[in-house]
């Protein structure tokens, strides 16, 4: 007899790519920058979407916008936003591309700043994931008073599609927040 694993119940186990992103990636403390920029990007690419529609495009993110080297996304110029405008393969928003290229640039600044996301993220939970505590993804928030003033911070700074909603979804995504459930697989680790 095989045990069935428990998880979270927002994912869609006919998807692999879903299963494996909540398995490995959700929830998972991650300290790698160019992942960081990426999954903020990727976030509020999803807004109004759902995150499986995004998550399904990523390999194709990753091709069209460079595999996120913030560098080269923040030189684009006109001819590029028409190109990534005409691919199938992202969300073709063009408020959505302008503000990937504008996060790019304000990471840069960041980056000279603080030293990057890394830095930025985990110096706001003194370097350790909050680890909640919930029975069902009912008690779950949709944003928090960090996820606010993360938000706000990122705005001021000149980012796009960081509402405190989005930040929070992305906090959960790099694992600076875990809300696995108390009774998914993932929620001990």
């Amino acid at each position: 007899m095989t045990q069935t694993l428990v998880r979270c119940g927002w994912v869609n186990l006919a998807n692999p790519r879903y299963v494996q992103y909540h398995d490995h990636e959700w929830g998972v403390p991650c300290h790698d920058e160019r992942r960081l920029f990426e999954m903020l990007n990727l976030e509020g690419a999803q807004a109004g979407l759902s995150w499986e529609t995004v998550l399904n495009k990523r390999d194709s993110y990753r091709e069209a916008f460079d595999d996120w080297d913030a560098e080269k996304i923040a030189r684009y110029d006109e001819r590029k936003v028409a190109q990534l405008l005409n691919n199938p393969g992202i969300v073709r928003n063009r408020l959505k591309v302008a503000a990937t290229i504008g996060n790019a640039r304000a990471y840069l600044q960041l980056r000279e700043e603080v030293g990057g996301l890394d830095a930025y993220l985990w110096g706001k939970v003194d370097g350790q994931p909050i680890v909640n505590r919930w029975a069902s993804l009912a008690d779950c928030p949709a944003k928090t008073p960090l996820s606010d003033a993360i938000s706000k911070e990122l705005a001021k700074r000149g980012f796009k599609f960081v509402g405190s909603t989005i930040i929070y979804a992305y906090l959960q995504g790099v694992g600076v927040i875990n809300d696995h459930v108390l009774d998914c697989h993932c929620h001990g680790r």
